[in-house]
């Protein structure tokens, strides 16, 4: 059973609404897990953990712009970390208290898909002193300019 909420903290349902067999449809099956069950992948495993290459990072499950490489840090952690979003309301933050942590989950503002979670406090030097962590998995990468 999906773990993803259709509607955003405030009771408001997200601007990309789908069924969940449409959303199955259209991912395959560890997409679905981590976008849709908030799941994570396992670390060091995604596609853009290393990447350097320049473009903008956008939700895998709708296509909205999310991160841009710009953003983009080295945290040695097994996940892609950016220091902050594109904008503030491509993505919502929510508290998540599951696995018996306190966390901050990251999910897309668009179609409120489980992006990661974001850390604060943690010494990187980040202009925002902000760890966004986020599944390879949820994203593609648009090489190119770094946003629009």
């Amino acid at each position: 059973m999906p773990t993803v909420d259709a509607q955003q903290p405030d009771g408001s349902p997200f601007p990309v609404t789908r069924s969940e067999d449409e959303w199955r449809a259209m991912l395959d099956s560890q997409e679905y897990r981590v976008l849709r069950e908030a799941g994570t992948e396992p670390a060091w495993s995604g596609e853009f953990v290393d990447s350097k290459a320049s473009g903008v990072y956008s939700c895998r499950a709708c296509g909205t712009e999310l991160f841009t490489s710009d953003a983009k840090f080295d945290s040695h952690c097994g996940w892609p970390s950016f220091f902050t979003p594109l904008a503030g309301d491509r993505v919502v933050e929510i508290d998540d208290r599951t696995h018996g942590m306190v966390r901050t989950e990251v999910r897309c503002g668009a179609c409120g898909s489980h992006l990661g979670h974001v850390f604060s406090g943690e010494g990187y030097g980040t202009p925002t002193d902000l760890r966004y962590c986020i599944n390879s998995v949820c994203l593609t990468m648009e090489p190119g300019s770094d946003g629009p």
